[in-house]
């Protein structure tokens, strides 16, 4: 079968039948050639991977490759039994046990074709997937574990199971690097303050970075298992809290996908609110930003004037929301409470005083040369790379890659609205920084708009019965980047599965990129200036 490209995707599709509901984008179940079809045409350009997630008996795989819609594509797993003649290994190196005993009863694991093989964005994702599941992508190029670090007391808790004794967390086999006066430098898993925890292996030579391999998963916190089989109110407020920074963001997400998957929409003016929440949490953590990369390169007064700006977002986002993160606020159907009697010229006051005070501070950036000496030219991420891993937010504009989903992937209330997605080529720290600038800005405009013609009626839509398994899927643009919520929905309206994936899946991996050949001591200004969720990717 020949590849499938761009120009010929939506033909391509166009000979499988879409499965049950699924909604707004189409699913189509493929077996394992057309699922390697699909993960060359991948690694050849030809659209982007959006997520890839499995469940006890399949996986999936979300692509995009305009002008065909986006889609789900479904594969059975194999069976993985072993054989004499064919012994398959236990799932990670010090497992200690095989799998034919365990494979005798409940789920067993299964395998399917790697897609990583041919897109490395896919990796990752692979290895996680292989962690919960016990399903072996074949002819992986990395069979390492991600997010089991041997403390579980088993393999593929989701799936089968298999009892193990643990194993010890540091013991992890990072790639070897071979080259004169190379020399190593541990860093974390703890960091100072309150950063989330995460392991990052430094080689290099003096002060030069050679290679950076990081090691997540520390704060897996076991959401899909929480996930499966709950009400869709304890659903919600389990999303709420993937990632605080974004729990607006994925409570956003969750609810398009409900709402899809039941065919509704939220009423106007929960819409509405919704956006205006939306864009609160992105000026609020695009402020935090800008000052703590102007920090990291010894510049603490504009850290200072951030944080105060930043303050001021989160205290009138409490006057008009009741939550200083907006926690809890989205729910599916609509909003969970009104904006308060005054709670829109709080924020509009903030946003008042903010604005003028903010570009005084933009502008102390521009005239400051020491600081943009730190931050022009350090931590690059080359446009082909943001591309290939279709990674979005600051780190794929800055980059050129000209993506938005409130934009590209439009709903309400961003559906028809017009706006100015900032983009950059440079690829670097500074151009992070001024992406984050550009987006204060233009989030500022469209709260302003929105709250001077905020609309009336109801702020929640009713939830209709399920009438049988139903799906639903959406993408948000949280304020690092694209959020996708896939779900199923049981007849009786609780959740079958659920799978959430942070921008940081695809913005993780080029910030081992982006240190390389920089100074070790630049390595906390680059990481700021992705500022990946641990948290998010972990699930």
């Amino acid at each position: 079968m020949m590849a499938v490209h761009t120009s010929v995707f939506a033909a391509w599709l166009a000979g499988f039948t879409p499965v049950g509901f699924h909604a707004p984008w189409q699913r189509f179940n493929v077996d394992a050639g057309e699922w390697t079809t699909v993960a060359k045409s991948l690694g050849e350009g030809a659209g982007d991977l959006l997520a890839l997630w499995g469940e006890a008996d399949a996986v999936h795989m979300a692509v995009r490759a305009p002008p065909a819609d986006p889609c789900v594509i479904s594969l059975a797993v194999a069976p993985a039994l072993a054989s004499p003649a064919s012994p398959l290994p236990a799932l990670h190196p010090h497992a200690g046990e095989g799998r034919e005993a365990a494979n005798g009863g409940g789920k067993g694991s299964g395998c399917f074709p790697s897609v990583g093989r041919f897109h490395p964005p896919a990796i990752r994702l692979e290895r996680a997937i292989r962690d919960l599941y016990g399903h072996m992508p074949l002819n992986a190029l990395d069979s390492r574990a991600w997010l089991d670090h041997g403390q579980w007391g088993l393999d593929a808790p989701l799936g089968a199971r298999i009892s193990r004794p643990r194993r010890d967390p540091a013991d992890y086999e990072f790639q070897t690097v071979h080259g004169h006066g190379l020399h190593q430098i541990p860093v974390g898993p703890v960091h100072a303050g309150i950063i989330e925890p995460g392991h990052f292996r430094f080689t290099a030579n003096g002060e030069t970075v050679a290679r950076l391999e990081e090691r997540l998963g520390y704060v897996h916190k076991g959401v899909d298992a929480l996930l499966t089989g709950a009400a869709l109110a304890k659903a919600a407020r389990i999303v709420a809290r993937i990632s605080g920074d974004s729990t607006v963001a994925f409570s956003f997400a969750f609810s398009l996908a409900v709402e899809a998957a039941l065919g509704i929409e939220a009423p106007p003016r929960a819409a509405v609110l919704r956006g205006v929440m939306a864009e609160l949490e992105r000026v609020a953590n695009h402020l935090g930003d800008i000052g703590a990369i102007c920090n990291d390169a010894a510049f603490a007064l504009i850290h200072a004037h951030c944080g105060i700006f930043r303050e001021r977002v989160l205290a009138a986002s409490d006057l008009a929301f009741g939550h200083r993160l907006m926690m809890d606020r989205i729910v599916p159907g609509g909003v969970a409470c009104d904006i308060a009697a005054d709670g829109g010229v709080a924020v509009l006051a903030a946003l008042d005083e903010i604005a003028p005070r903010f570009d005084e501070i933009v502008a102390l950036y521009d005239d400051t040369p020491s600081l943009q000496d730190r931050t022009c030219a350090t931590g690059r991420v080359a446009g082909d790379l943001v591309k290939r891993w279709a990674a979005g937010g600051h780190v794929g504009r800055a980059s050129g890659r000209d993506f938005d989903a409130r934009r590209d992937l439009a709903y309400p209330p961003y559906r028809g609205l017009s706006f100015t997605v900032p983009l950059y080529t440079a690829g670097d720290v500074d151009a992070r920084l001024r992406v984050r600038i550009d987006e204060v800005r233009s989030s500022i405009g469209m709260i302003r708009d929105w709250l001077a013609d905020l609309p009336s009626g109801p702020l929640v839509a009713p939830l209709p019965q399920a009438a049988g398994p139903r799906e639903g899927i959406a993408i948000t643009e949280a304020f690092r980047g694209d959020a996708l919520a896939w779900l199923r929905l049981d007849a009786d309206g609780s959740v079958a599965r659920c799978h959430l994936r942070d921008a940081s899946w695809f913005q993780w991996p080029l910030l081992e990129a982006a240190i390389e050949n920089n100074i070790v001591a630049d390595f906390p200004l680059c990481n700021k200036s992705f500022n990946c969720s641990y948290s998010g990717h972990d699930l």
